[in-house]
């Protein structure tokens, strides 16, 4: 499949909550639209029924993905914090 015909993809992130109040929130890879239709009509049923959990609900959000450049200035802080605090 050449570039042009790929389906786009995008990073999302999915909070889960169960009817017992417990929640959380994934991260997921990129996916295309389609393996995120699959993931939301089929994977997550699966995976709730296999735990156990009734009435589960799930919020999907697409996710900003990180400027590599922004994510260079945080490593570069967070170790120079660690740095310090170690010195």
């Amino acid at each position: 499949m050449n570039p042009e015909t790929q389906p786009s993809e995008s990073p999302y992130c999915v909070r889960i909550e169960t009817e017992t109040g417990q929640s959380a929130t994934v991260p997921i890879a990129v996916l295309t639209p389609k393996q995120l239709e699959i993931f939301l009509q089929t994977e997550f049923q699966r995976l709730a029924q296999e735990a156990g959990i009734k009435g589960a609900r799930i919020h999907v959000e697409r996710a900003v993905a990180a400027d590599y450049e922004q994510v260079l200035r945080e490593v570069t802080a967070c170790l120079s914090s660690a740095k310090k605090r170690a010195a």
